[in-house]
């Protein structure tokens, strides 16, 4: 008997330091990944790249839902009706669109969401952002049309930039038919998506199209001229879910030619004129080579008297709102956008004058502890997916 307690006793000893251990290797590891040339990452954006960046878990958001799906984590209310369509562009050519709206009569504000990808075949479509698209046609109570357009390397500029102004016009025309209000009409996107949605405020404005009541900027790129942004330069790695070469080579093949770096709808940060457009929301992140440009394009913005909030979020890479089922921050970053939209289609909109960035803090108090201890539970997951591809 006496043998048999010395027994656990050792067995006991034994697995509490192996535990030990194990948390201590964890700890170590956590350390070694929020630790940058760039700077200190907190720990759930330290995990989430480490993950991405290793290939242990892949980049990819694509969300299967039904014909009629519920909002999405947080949304509340009544689920919405989803429609996936092809319209006629140009002669023969359609495009896809993704239509998600409430229940009932309406009519419902209408928000177009261009996706972000690079401009390039197999980087973003309609399908890799439908969380995003989902979750703000739910919190906003709006029609939201996911528009999908050509890409390169086939379809050079402008034929994106013309695929998704046709989208817009055709939403006005058949507004009926998903209760939409053509009185309340915004544009959205994220990254390339952010330049379009920049494009089609100038656009409309240019061709005197529909007017838009206001365009939400998430991390957009805003020029193709060589400008020095310091951004690019710091955090051209590829690490931080964007790099240098795909910024180069979506160039190269969506504006071959130099005359296209130069037209308002592909560079809009050097645009002559930027007056009389719809009210932004500029969304940036701290650790994206395409922080600089946005934020620029908000001051450029504000010079020209259009109404602008902007907001840089602290301890984020490139695409996080995209990730804002796992990230705090970018629940955050969306919550804020619905907010600005919300407002917008309320006619309650209020921007401070003169313009001042702000600078979001990373998450603070409870939210702070809940991401770091689903940090920790994630990388001990990463190093154990880690250690049984070791042994195979």
């Amino acid at each position: 008997m006496i043998r048999l307690k010395g027994l656990f006793k050792n067995l006991f000893l034994f697995g509490s330091l192996l535990i030990g251990i194990l948390l201590i290797l964890i700890a170590v590891s956590m350390y070694l990944w929020q630790t940058t040339d760039e700077g200190r990452l907190p720990a759930k954006t330290a995990v989430i790249l480490h993950a991405i960046n290793n290939n242990l878990v892949p980049l990819d958001i694509n969300i299967q839902v039904p014909k009629i799906v519920s909002g999405g984590s947080g949304s509340g209310g009544s689920p919405l009706l989803r429609e996936d369509l092809y319209i006629p562009v140009q002669g023969e050519v359609q495009i896809p669109l993704r239509i998600y709206r409430p229940q009932g009569e309406g009519p419902f504000p209408i928000l177009m969401y261009y996706h972000g990808g690079a401009f390039l075949e197999g980087f973003g479509d309609i399908n890799t952002h439908d969380n995003i698209i989902r979750s703000l046609a739910a919190r906003t109570n709006s029609v939201v049309i996911a528009t999908g357009y050509r890409l390169a390397p086939e379809y050079t500029f402008p034929t994106a930039v013309e695929d998704s102004y046709a989208a817009i016009l055709w939403a006005v025309e058949h507004a009926d038919t998903f209760n939409g209000d053509t009185e309340r009409i915004s544009v959205a996107g994220d990254s390339s998506g952010g330049n379009l949605a920049t494009a089609m405020t100038l656009m409309s404005r240019d061709r005197n199209g529909p007017e838009l009541i206001s365009q939400v900027l998430m991390y957009p790129l805003t020029t193709f001229q060589d400008v020095p942004l310091e951004s690019r330069d710091i955090y051209d790695s590829g690490y931080y879910l964007l790099s240098r070469s795909v910024m180069y080579r979506a160039r190269d093949l969506y504006t071959p030619d130099e005359w296209m770096w130069f037209s308002p709808y592909s560079s809009p940060l050097q645009a002559e004129d930027l007056s009389g457009l719809p009210p932004a929301l500029i969304i940036t992140a701290e650790f994206d080579p395409l922080r600089d440009e946005g934020e620029a394009y908000a001051e450029r913005l504000a010079e020209f008297g259009v109404p602008v909030q902007g907001s840089r979020y602290r301890g984020v890479m490139h695409g996080f709102i995209s990730l804002y089922e796992i990230m705090k921050t970018g629940q955050y970053g969306l919550q804020e956008a619905t907010t600005f939209l919300r407002q917008s289609n309320q006619g309650t909109l209020q921007t401070t004058s003169p313009y001042q960035l702000q600078i979001k803090q990373t998450p603070q108090g409870f939210d702070r502890v809940r991401d770091e201890t689903e940090a920790f539970a994630i990388a001990a997951y990463l190093l154990g997916r880690s250690g049984a591809n070791f042994f195979r």
